[in-house]
């Protein structure tokens, strides 16, 4: 059946495997209208798409050094693209953006912006020079570039607390997936997401992260846009909806008008014991805000965004599984290609479910209606119990108004099949999705931290000499401990999801951006504005962030008056690194002429690979 290597039959691999899943989803339709209760039909929808990813990392098995860190060089650039998707589809994109954008209206389109738009900086500025050059990490380039293990480690310090940050957020996903589908406390559902995350990793590197990213990427774009297309044509939004959005959030604007947009007091929401992190739906807005503090706060999320992505280890790392310079760059392409498929769908669900929630005239709607009857609702009682969703009476007339409806964001995707009354084997598609979104960016992130560790830490500056077992030992012993790790902070909830991805993006746009950008495009500069502007950057923007975020110091006064809060504190970080490296390269000694040679070497889009047969 199959001619010729594992590469060429990609194809047909990937499409077989892509029918099966969707046999399989048939098969759930099946059992649920044959009586297959809901709890079941949601284990095996995870339990069989883990297996899979199980069983394609143990399959992706290797102890090559190139294999373990760079998929062998040989990812075609469709399939790169695929793969570098799920990577960024994390469960913030897939669980939490949609929530955001439900909660909090235009201005969480910032995230969609910036996102998007850090791929066209990664495209023009990084990614085909970084394949250039050949490197195995973002430490790798910098080391290299700027010389010295000062300046190497530096680098594995930023790129560890960006990505450790960001892998807690997806560990959180997880948990949240596995505590519905399972049907067990958030805090266990967190360690099994992590067991998952290390199935498919731990023994293949990127080459079992690349194989088994792609498999998610087909599950969670899938899991995506079926709810949207169905719930669409169920509440009369057409049969492409994403052309129908403007009129679809009138309608929304409609029902707020109707209802009443009112605004809850802290005092009555602690009095009616509302738990934390929980959100009224009466807050959201349908319009555009307005003033210039508005629009400034729209502009530096979505630059933080942008710069952040173009920042982000394990995106870069993305690029160096290439064969070669030019398919780097057409693998930016696709990768964008494939985020759009989702980003565009975003909204339009966000939209869709807060519609089938709200609209009097649809069987799902629940507002306006008597609380007891409300209660008496099947996906109510579960997620209520999870302590995902919250009813306050707050005027005792036993009716549910909008500010009386409180949901966690992060919940907002994952309920909404129940909300729009779609068949529970769309919920249990959807978990699945999810799943697939969180466990593929969290394997990219931990495979980043513990390939940096045991490649530019262990092997570059405590043992020059270890052999190739030894070295993929201690990088398979490293994700383990930073797993673990992970799933123990994440289940401490101390932000919420999107909260934790803003952060790793702020942290590596304060650090990373402009000592990548520049040690490409500047041959001035120099190890010692590297290492200065590394560690004055990421100090600035961390010690802002503890200074007004509200459960650490919570001095927000200082955000109040410049609009920049603790999501956006890399416009703080970033520019105090730009200007103290640019400062310090110009006073020190420029770098020698061979490194000078060799930056402008980096910046020829053929050739050989600058760092050859260093590794």
């Amino acid at each position: 059946m199959f001619k010729g290597g594992f590469i060429q039959n990609l194809p047909r691999i990937y499409g077989l495997y892509t029918g099966g899943f969707l046999v399989f989803i048939i098969l759930m339709a099946i059992l649920e209208q044959g009586g297959v209760s809901k709890e079941a039909i949601g284990i095996m929808f995870v339990a069989f798409t883990v297996c899979i990813y199980a069983v394609i990392g143990w399959l992706s098995r290797t102890v090559q050094v190139d294999a373990y860190y760079v998929a062998g060089r040989q990812v075609p650039t469709v399939f790169n693209g695929m793969a570098t998707a799920a990577d960024w589809m994390s469960g913030a994109s897939f669980v939490a953006l949609a929530g955001g954008v439900y909660f909090g209206g235009y201005g969480y389109m910032a995230f969609l912006v910036g996102w998007t738009g850090g791929y066209v900086l990664v495209s023009t500025l990084l990614a085909p020079y970084l394949r250039k050059f050949g490197c195995y990490t973002v430490p790798d380039f910098i080391g290299t570039r700027y010389g010295g293990n000062g300046v190497r480690f530096c680098a594995v310090l930023v790129l560890v607390l960006a990505s450790f940050t960001y892998v807690t957020a997806q560990i959180n996903a997880t948990g949240t997936i596995a505590a519905r589908a399972l049907q067990i406390p958030f805090e266990l559902g967190v360690w099994v997401g992590l067991v998952s995350i290390l199935l498919c990793s731990m023994l293949g590197g990127m080459r079992a992260v690349t194989w088994t990213q792609v498999a998610q990427y087909i599950v969670l774009i899938i899991a995506y846009l079926i709810p949207v297309f169905w719930i669409s044509n169920r509440i009369g939004g057409g049969v492409f909806p994403h052309l129908m959005l403007g009129d679809e959030v009138a309608r929304i604007g409609a029902l707020e008008q109707q209802f009443g947009l009112v605004k809850n007091s802290a005092a009555d929401i602690k009095a009616a014991g509302v738990p934390g992190g929980l959100k009224s739906i009466a807050v959201s807005h349908t319009g555009v805000p307005e003033g210039g503090m508005a629009v400034w706060k729209y502009i530096s999320l979505a630059m933080c965004m942008m710069i952040g992505t173009a920042s982000l280890p394990h995106i870069l790392m993305r690029y160096f599984t290439t064969p070669s310079v030019k398919q780097a760059r057409k693998s930016v392409a696709w990768s964008l290609f494939f985020i759009f498929l989702l980003y565009s769908s975003a909204p339009m669900l966000a939209t869709l479910s807060k519609i089938s929630l709200m609209d009097p005239n649809l069987p799902t709607g629940i507002i306006g209606k008597p609380i007891s009857a409300v209660m008496a609702i099947d996906w109510v009682q579960a997620w209520s119990a999870q302590k995902q969703v919250f009813i306050a009476d707050f005027n005792g007339d036993g009716i549910l108004q909008l500010n009386e409806w409180f949901m966690r964001t992060g919940v907002v995707v994952l309920a909404t099949p129940e909300v729009a009354g779609l068949p529970y084997v769309i919920s249990g598609l959807v978990a699945a999705g999810g799943m697939a979104a969180a466990m593929s960016t969290a394997d990219g992130l931990v495979l980043a931290i513990a390939n940096a560790l045991s490649h530019d830490v262990y092997f570059k500056m405590v043992d020059p000499k270890a052999d190739v077992r030894k070295r993929l030992i201690v990088a398979r012993v490293l994700l383990v401990v930073i797993g673990a790790a992970g799933a123990y902070i994440a289940s401490m909830r101390i932000t919420s999801i999107l909260g934790a991805v803003a952060w790793a993006f702020d942290f590596a746009m304060s650090g990373l951006f402009f000592p990548l950008v520049l040690g490409v495009w500047w041959k001035r500069a120099t190890r010692e504005g590297a290492i200065a502007g590394m560690l004055s950057g990421l100090a600035a923007g961390t010690m802002y962030l503890v200074y007004v975020y509200p459960k650490f110091m919570g001095n927000t006064w200082l955000s109040d008056m410049t609009g920049i809060d603790h999501l956006r504190f890399g416009m703080i970080g970033a520019p105090v690194c730009l200007v103290v490296m640019v400062i310090v390269s110009l006073m020190t000694k420029a770098p020698d002429a061979a490194t000078q040679r060799m930056v402008e070497e980096t910046r020829v889009p053929s050739g050989r690979a600058i760092l050859g047969k260093q590794h």
